[in-house]
């Protein structure tokens, strides 16, 4: 049985699930929730100015969330029936910076609250989508600056949706390129490990495990 056993999987549970990830213990024998994550990195007059996230979760997990959303009894979930899920999403994770870490060397850089966000059911599975955008934005080359998605306790189990999964906004120079590299101080093997046997049915890129941070690379042409 999970921490998340005993609870009523309303929207408000959700969320509250997602808030018990920044209290968890650092140590877990394994993942309570998986999520492939697909992540564009705004770009406005030279500068990162924030991110847009897909969230998918698994379907164990969709399962769970959406009882008792259907209200019309349908068979289906409308943007307007998960909409107030989808807030109380936004509200937990505000408090966690929605697990988007951004920093400037070991500077971490703050972000704005989260906006424009709503969610679908797709394929048995629900995704969030929002945007995070930093208060102060950041030149496209500066240096030692990076972004990552993940959870450094591992209650959650993130995972980038493809290789491309993290990218540059089309409006971006052509020159500039985005790259993977480990997040400080995260045990990546550990990581991939600990995810590979449930990403293998999931569709998850078990090399490109969340404990990757992305970086930006301008100035390279191709």
């Amino acid at each position: 049985m999970t921490a998340f056993g005993g609870l009523r999987w309303s929207g408000a549970a959700l969320a509250v699930a997602l808030g018990l990830v920044a209290m968890a213990p650092t140590a877990h024998a394994h993942p309570h929730m998986y999520i492939k994550s697909e992540t564009t990195i705004l770009v406005a007059g030279g500068t990162v100015t924030g991110f847009q996230h897909r969230w998918t979760f698994d379907e164990f997990y969709t399962a769970m969330a959406i009882q008792g959303l259907d209200t019309d009894k349908d068979g289906k979930y409308s943007r307007k029936e998960l909409a107030d899920l989808a807030k109380v999403n936004m509200d937990g994770l505000k408090e966690f910076g929605y697990f988007t870490f951004a920093s400037l060397g070991k500077q971490k850089l703050a972000t704005e609250p989260g906006k424009d966000y709503w969610l679908e059911h797709t394929n048995g599975q629900l995704s969030l989508h929002f945007t995070v955008m930093l208060k102060s934005p950041v030149l496209l080359e500066a240096k030692d600056f990076t972004v990552g998605v993940y959870d450094p306790s591992y209650y959650i189990s993130f995972a980038w949706a493809s290789e491309t999964a993290i990218k540059l906004a089309d409006n971006a120079p052509k020159t500039c390129k985005v790259t993977l590299k480990a997040a400080a101080g995260a045990d990546t093997d550990k990581m991939d490990k600990l995810g590979e046997a449930f990403f293998q049915q999931f569709g998850g890129n078990i090399g490109m495990a969340m404990a990757r941070v992305a970086e930006i690379k301008c100035g390279v042409a191709g």
